[in-house]
């Protein structure tokens, strides 16, 4: 895979005040590179159309900064928009001193010239920021643009597997190869649900000992479910390793019913919750889209995401109630009770996960919903995942929503919202937000 690169172009003339421009461009190399230590920067400012043009002669970014350091106007920036299609920060300086005297940088009308010039040549947005390296919101945005675009970059190597096909009215999970590839960069590849519950019954039962010790760290009372279920989930545990490993896969979207009910005999649920907790988002209905979601949550929180349906509300509380069969990561279970297992609620089969999840200050719920005419949209909304115990049989989370949640659920019904959300552990809105610019898509915030 190629390598993640950030490009910095910082452009100017040299009839403005270049001692302070100098300081500005020392400092924001400091800052790139503080989050993008690979990052390629020029050893001086580009003050002419010809520095600009050698330096990035070569590249090929996957995110441009450019930054005025001083005016410049939009020849500078119609060079780079020529050569590169990449996602775009435009950077304008704060004027440093601002004494009735003489104007040392000029770098917003730069900015000016620059936005003109995009908006001309090229479609779609691009993040736009402003002030000086030192001020913490240039800090902290910057910090997640470069995030989303590092995402949005790696997402063109990835390789999602679906496993069998969805079950029948649950359409919303179903994913064509070209739209995902075009829209996302992602790799769409598929198995039948039958070849690995072939492998797995196959296996024998010494193969399972390194699932066995993975599943025995993290699940609660695994032992309490029947043997052969156990041996089983240990198997396919075994075999979806196995199969992940080898084909390089970052997100799943599995089959789970009827089939592994009726002809495995034993539920893929908890499989899914240990691969969660193994960086590798897996959703459950073959829902493809979910997957990516997740993955996406993932890759911004640094912790597991949990896929559920809205299945509650509570007026009262103005809250939210998420719920699944039982797939849900090992490590998101609350504290006092760990990551209980127990039996499908409707199947009455194990393993399956068993417990409430835990709470955070800070949550999101997002979801990347297909459109019909084959174009996306994210959903987005804030909230807190309250500490509440276990609400249904499976897995379950109560989330309270910063807007009205009686209002938000009907918006979502109207809407045509696929039944399934991640929520993810930490505010990322504005991260994801970033992202969708830098795809194109519609973005819908609640």
């Amino acid at each position: 895979m190629k390598k993640f690169e950030v490009l910095y172009v910082p452009i100017g003339v040299p009839t403005f005040h270049l001692e302070s421009a100098q300081k500005a461009f020392e400092a924001s190399i400091q800052l790139i590179k503080s989050f993008a230590p690979d990052a390629i920067v020029p050893q001086e400012m580009l003050l002419s159309i010809d520095l600009l043009k050698a330096f990035i002669e070569d590249k090929n970014p996957d995110l441009v900064i450019l930054q005025n350091v001083t005016f410049a106007n939009s020849a500078f920036a119609t060079e780079v928009f020529k050569r590169f299609n990449a996602p775009l920060c435009l950077w304008t300086l704060r004027e440093p001193i601002i004494d009735g005297g003489r104007l040392r940088l000029n770098s917003l009308t730069g900015a000016f010239s620059a936005g003109f010039a995009h908006y001309n040549m090229q479609n779609g947005s691009f993040q736009y920021i402003f002030g000086s390296p030192e001020e913490k919101q240039i800090q902290q945005t910057l910090s997640k643009i470069i995030h989303a675009a590092k995402i949005k970059h790696e997402m063109k190597d990835m390789n999602l597997l679906m496993i069998g096909h969805t079950p029948q009215g649950f359409g919303f999970g179903r994913a064509l190869d070209l739209e995902m590839a075009k829209t996302f960069g992602v790799n769409l590849l598929s198995i039948e649900s039958r070849e690995l519950t072939q492998l797995a019954k196959n296996l024998k039962d010494e193969d399972t000992a390194q699932a066995s010790k993975q599943a025995h760290e993290k699940m609660v009372g695994l032992d309490k479910t029947e043997p052969k279920n156990k041996i089983d989930f240990l198997k396919l545990f075994a075999v979806y390793q196995s199969y992940i490993e080898k084909n390089n896969i970052k997100a799943i979207a599995s089959r789970c019913w009827p089939d592994f009910f009726t002809d495995y005999g034993t539920p893929v649920c908890s499989v899914l919750g240990m691969l969660n907790d193994q960086n590798v988002a897996a959703a459950c209905e073959a829902d493809a889209y979910g997957a990516l979601s997740m993955y996406i949550g993932q890759q911004l929180t640094n912790i597991p995401t949990y896929l559920g349906d809205p299945v509650s509300i509570d007026e009262n509380e103005n809250t939210m109630t998420f719920w699944h069969c039982g797939t849900a990561a090992c490590s998101l279970a609350r504290k006092e009770t760990g990551a209980l297992t127990g039996v499908h609620p409707n199947r009455k089969i194990g393993p399956t996960m068993e417990f409430g999840l835990r709470p955070s200050k800070k949550a999101t719920i997002f979801r990347i919903g297909r459109k019909p005419d084959g174009t996306f949209r994210f959903f987005l909304a804030n909230g807190e995942i309250l500490d509440k115990p276990q609400q249904f049989l499976g897995t379950s989370m109560v989330v309270k929503v910063e807007n009205n949640v009686k209002h938000m659920l009907t918006q979502m019904v109207k809407s045509g919202w696929e039944p399934h959300f991640a929520v993810l552990y930490d505010d990322v809105i504005e991260e994801l937000t970033i992202l969708a610019e830098m795809l194109n898509i519609e973005i819908n915030k609640y």
